[in-house]
């Protein structure tokens, strides 16, 4: 703040780069932090389906766990350009999220990835062992 009878607030220059430090470590540390996956869930043709929302990511950065019970969505981080951001509110990643599934969707499972979303289907009935590693094909 400045003051026309004696001129700038001493520090204030200081609490400018301040400021922008604790805002570049929040950034830093938001686009470290996995971003939860935004989760549509259904039953179709004898099938459970997932969409989650995956923005900025593609198909060889996703990795899905299919276990009995839950499903387990990883994406990796997508290195971006760096950029003065006026606004940064959300990120390209990382994203990660478990989700429970309804008994008796044990069948083979197979994903697709495309326009930001990606759709995982479980076939009905199956018995799954252990976990089953599903990399989506873009569509």
């Amino acid at each position: 703040m400045i003051d026309p009878n004696i001129g700038p607030t001493p520090g204030a220059a200081d609490l400018a780069v301040h400021t922008d430090r604790d805002a570049l470590a929040a950034a830093i540390q938001s686009s470290l932090t996995p971003t939860e996956v935004l989760i549509n869930m259904y039953e179709a043709d004898g099938a459970l389906v997932l969409v989650g929302a995956m923005p900025g990511v593609m198909a060889d950065n996703i990795e899905i766990t299919v276990e009995r019970t839950r499903v387990w969505l990883r994406a990796d981080a997508r290195t971006l350009a760096p950029k003065h951001y006026l606004r940064h509110e959300w990120h390209y990643g990382p994203y990660e999220r478990m989700i429970d599934i309804p008994d008796g969707f044990e069948g083979p499972p197979s994903a697709h990835f495309g326009n930001g979303q990606l759709a995982l289907r479980i076939e009905r009935g199956g018995q799954r062992d252990g976990p089953v590693i599903v990399l989506p094909g873009s569509s």
